[in-house]
């Protein structure tokens, strides 16, 4: 055998007996269709739903006013509008808030932080709006949940330290940041989608969750798996080898 075939051969990598099994595999189109029109209509995107359902010949689902409805809820979470989703909110359907103090509780501490932004950047620095809506609002569900108390606590002591960003520990920090809206305007859309009768979240992040869930198992149980395995959202030029597995953790949140 010359040089150069044996050079070809050692290049050629061998896959995991695991990996051919998963390759054999072959779901169908029609369960990939759906998966794919679930995620756009569940997490909101009524445009592209519009359009997939039309590349793939498929009936779009009949409530694409309530799609809309949760767009414009989460755009003016995402902005720091909190009362304009509120009065959406409750203006689709007036018990999800009623029902779910929690999501009440963490709408309400998001327009708290506006307030305190607003109060703390200007000239006068008045910080009067605040404390009214914290007393008026949030200290009165506080008062009966330690949970809430503390988060109140938490939220309040950005009066002391703003505007001085720079200086703020890490979870005085994660209140400032954009994580925060878009945590709170994914629970609110799951709210909204039970509310309607349907399923809370996209299938897709469940099964991924799930997915996650049975590699652990498997490496705890000691199974013959490759060590690192991947969803198939990377390319394969970009596949690490150390068995990070970034592209799980961001379908997962």
């Amino acid at each position: 055998m010359s040089s150069s075939t044996v050079s070809v051969s050692a290049a050629t990598p061998t896959l995991h007996p695991f990996q051919r099994k998963v390759d054999d595999i072959k779901p169908s189109k029609t369960d990939i269709n759906f998966v794919i029109m679930d995620y756009l209509v569940s997490e909101g995107y009524p445009r592209a739903a519009e359009r997939f359902a039309k590349e793939a010949n498929l009936q779009l689902p009949h409530d694409e006013e309530s799609i809309q409805s949760r767009v414009e809820i989460r755009r003016a979470i995402h902005v720091g509008d909190i009362d304009t989703a509120i009065t959406k909110i409750n203006d689709l359907n007036p018990q999800i808030l009623d029902t779910d103090p929690a999501l009440h509780f963490a709408l309400l501490r998001l327009q708290l932080i506006e307030l305190i932004r607003t109060c703390t950047s200007s000239a006068t620095s008045d910080i009067t709006p605040a404390l009214n809506f914290a007393s008026s609002q949030l200290a009165p569900r506080a008062a009966t949940n330690q949970e809430f108390l503390r988060d109140l606590e938490l939220t309040m002591s950005l009066l002391i330290f703003l505007p001085a960003t720079e200086t703020l520990q890490k979870e005085l920090t994660e209140l400032l940041e954009p994580s925060l809206r878009r945590n709170v305007a994914s629970k609110v859309n799951e709210a909204v989608l039970t509310s309607m009768g349907a399923h809370g979240e996209a299938r897709m992040r469940s099964v991924v969750r799930l997915r996650q869930w049975a590699e652990t198992k498997a490496r705890a149980a000691g199974k013959d798996i490759p060590p690192s395995l991947l969803l198939g959202l990377q390319d394969a030029d970009e596949r690490p080898a150390n068995g990070n597995t970034e592209a799980t953790d961001v379908m997962v949140q």
